[in-house]
C-alpha cells in the first residue's frame, strides 16, 4: 500500500500518484491509468490542459476501486483564470471527469492579476464541497503571500517543479510552516537527472533503479510525487519505493546535488 500524507483538513493524500501530462493518445492514456489503479496507485493527477480528464473518469469507472478510495487532482488552465471563469472551468472539468466531486483543484500557474481571484473561486468550490482540498501549483513564496492576504482558507497543497537539481528548500520550509503539502511535478527532472553519477552509485549500493532512489529521496523529504509513465513495468517500479530506505549519508549526498536548475518554466517568467 502507498502511504498517505494527512493534509491540514484531515484529508489523506497518497504520497505517490500517477502523473498524466502529455498522455494525449486516449487509448494509451486509459490503459496506463487502469494499469496504475490495478497495481495499487490511488491517485491520478490531471489538468484541463492535458486533455485527458475524460480518460481519467473512464479509468476510475473501469477499475474495481471505489471512487472514494481514489484521489483525483485537476487544474484550471491559464486562459480560464479569474473568479467566474474558474467556476465555469471547474464545471467543465467535472463534466469531463464524470465525477460528483474532485479531491484537489489547483491554479495551474499564477497568472498575473488573476491568480488571487482564481484561488478565491477555488475556496468557494471548497466551501460548496465540490472539492475536498483547495490548492495551487507553481506558486513561489511571494505568490502564496498574495493569496494568503485574501484567503479565508489557505491552500493546502502547492505543486511545483522539484527534483534533485532543484530542491526548493526555502519554498519547502515556508510551505511546512504554513501547513501546505508540497507535490513535485516532473520529480525525475524530465529524465535528465537519471544519469547523475551520485544517484547511480546510490542506486547500485541499494540494488534499485535511479528513478526509485530519486522518488524515495522525495518521500523521505516529505514530498508527494506524481511520476508519469505509460509503460506498465515502470508504473509498477515507481511504486516500489516503500520497502527500502536511504541512509542519512545518502540523503545528504542527494541534498547536495541541488543547483537551482529548472527544466521547466519559472513561475515568475512564463508566457503561456
Amino acid at each position: 500500500m502507498i502511504p498517505t500524507k494527512t493534509l491540514k483538513n484531515g484529508v489523506e493524500m497518497p504520497y505517490l500518484g500517477l502523473g498524466v501530462y502529455k498522455m494525449t493518445e486516449p487509448e494509451v492514456a486509459l490503459q496506463a491509468m487502469v494499469k496504475a489503479l490495478e497495481v495499487g496507485y490511488r491517485a491520478i493527477d490531471t489538468a484541463a490542459l492535458y486533455n485527458n480528464e475524460t480518460e481519467v473518469g473512464e479509468a476510475i469507472r473501469q477499475s474495481n476501486v471505489p471512487r472514494e478510495e481514489i484521489f483525483v487532482t485537476t487544474k484550471v488552465w491559464n486562459s480560464d483564470q479569474g473568479y467566474d471563469e474558474t467556476l465555469r472551468a471547474f464545471e467543465t472539468s467535472l463534466k469531463k471527469l464524470g465525477l460528483e466531486y474532485v479531491d484537489l483543484y489547483l491554479t495551474h500557474w499564477p497568472v498575473q492579476g488573476k491568480f488571487v481571484d482564481t484561488y478565491r473561486a477555488i475556496e468557494r468550490l471548497y466551501e460548496e464541497k465540490l472539492i475536498r482540498v483547495p490548492g495551487v501549483s507553481n506558486h513561489h513564496i511571494h505568490h502564496l503571500e498574495k493569496v494568503f492576504a485574501k484567503a479565508n482558507v489557505k491552500p493546502m497543497v502547492n505543486q511545483v517543479e522539484l527534483q534533485p537539481y532543484l530542491a526548493q528548500e526555502e519554498l519547502r520550509a515556508f510551505c511546512k510552516e504554513h501547513d501546505i503539502a508540497v507535490t513535485a511535478w516532473s520529480p525525475l527532472g524530465q529524465g535528465k537527472v537519471l544519469e547523475d553519477a551520485v544517484i547511480t552509485e546510490i542506486a547500485q549500493q541499494l540494488g534499485k533503479s535511479t528513478a526509485q532512489v530519486i522518488l524515495r529521496w522525495h518521500y523521505q523529504n516529505d514530498v508527494i510525487t506524481i511520476p508519469k509513465s505509460v509503460t506498465p513495468s515502470r508504473i509498477e517500479q515507481n511504486m516500489q519505493i516503500f520497502d527500502f530506505e536511504l541512509s542519512k549519508e545518502q540523503m545528504e549526498q542527494m541534498n547536495q546535488l541541488n543547483k537551482n536548475q529548472r527544466f521547466g518554466s519559472n513561475p515568475d517568467n512564463f508566457d503561456f
